[in-house]
């Protein structure tokens, strides 16, 4: 199978590694050489271009930073030289709106799109243990499940196109809620002299008990790998999550959705950006409350 890869950031390198890894023919390009030449040191071929990587490919995967990126990559280099039957799945984080335009263009030209977010940050990708939600025709499920297979630990389809998406920006308004419960949580407990270790296993056993909890505790020294254990090196980075908060906050409103704990977080990783720390993980937000702002 040849696969092109376009986008080779944080998420999208170690992603494309494990298509090589897996046996593929992978032709990978990004605009960034360093990332482009980090790619062909992990068994990609360097492509001279978006357009020179999708030609003659199986299966295109693109994971760029934002809708309108999307689009360009789409109109200008995927589209005019994919093959009929292609597979397109972008694995961008993106608006609705935007990956619903470019399956419908895509279909016009007899291709099968799909638009496959992720969940699980640059340790999954590395790794190959990310969770894709996927939104495509369910004929063509089965083969997109089979593309994505070297980078996944699981594949949902969520619906047709657009909803995979859809469940990435509801789903990570979640975590975002959930990530500072936990930490004003800590907080509290350290102001009251509460032991947070002590406090981690009584929550974790108790009906406190969630993933940002017990998977990704924000508190340092509490679980061992996690970002606050390492210096709040990401993971999955403040400015991240405060996108998709902005993605959920949009889609809230453009559909009449009432969203009052979403739009509060999205001040609130709005204020830790502006604090300086829109590279640092995202659960990194339980300082801004340590500190008492």
């Amino acid at each position: 199978m040849q696969i092109a890869f376009i986008g080779l950031g944080n998420m999208g390198g170690g992603m494309a590694a494990n298509q090589a890894k897996a046996g593929r023919i992978v032709r990978a390009f990004d605009v960034s050489k360093d990332a482009l030449d980090r790619a062909a040191a992990a068994g990609c071929v360097a492509a001279a271009s978006a357009a020179d990587a999708v030609k003659g490919a199986n299966a295109v995967v693109t994971m760029l930073p934002s809708g309108a990126h999307v689009r360009a990559v789409y109109e200008a280099d995927v589209l005019p030289n994919a093959e009929q039957g292609a597979m397109l799945i972008d694995c961008s984080t993106i608006d609705v709106e935007t990956a619903r335009a470019v399956a419908a263009d895509a279909i016009k030209r007899a291709m099968r799109p799909a638009d496959a977010p992720v969940s699980g940050g640059m340790s999954a990708a590395n790794t190959g243990s990310l969770a894709f939600m996927v939104g495509c025709a369910e004929k063509d499920f089965t083969e997109i499940e089979s593309v994505l297979a070297p980078m996944s630990r699981a594949t949902i389809r969520a619906g047709d196109y657009g909803a995979g998406q859809a469940a990435k920006i509801c789903n990570n308004m979640l975590l975002a809620i959930s990530m500072i419960g936990v930490s004003e949580a800590f907080a509290l407990a350290e102001k009251l002299n509460l032991d947070a270790g002590r406090f981690f296993e009584i929550a974790s056993k108790s009906s406190g008990q969630c993933w940002s909890l017990t998977s990704y505790c924000p508190w340092p020294g509490v679980i061992e790998g996690t970002p606050a254990s390492n210096g709040y090196k990401p993971g999955f980075a403040t400015a991240l999550m405060l996108k998709d908060l902005r993605l959920a906050r949009d889609a809230a409103r453009s559909t009449g959705a009432v969203s009052p704990l979403g739009e509060h977080a999205e001040e609130l990783y709005a204020n830790w950006v502006e604090a300086g720390q829109a590279h640092s993980d995202f659960s990194s937000i339980v300082e801004l409350f340590r500190r008492g702002h």
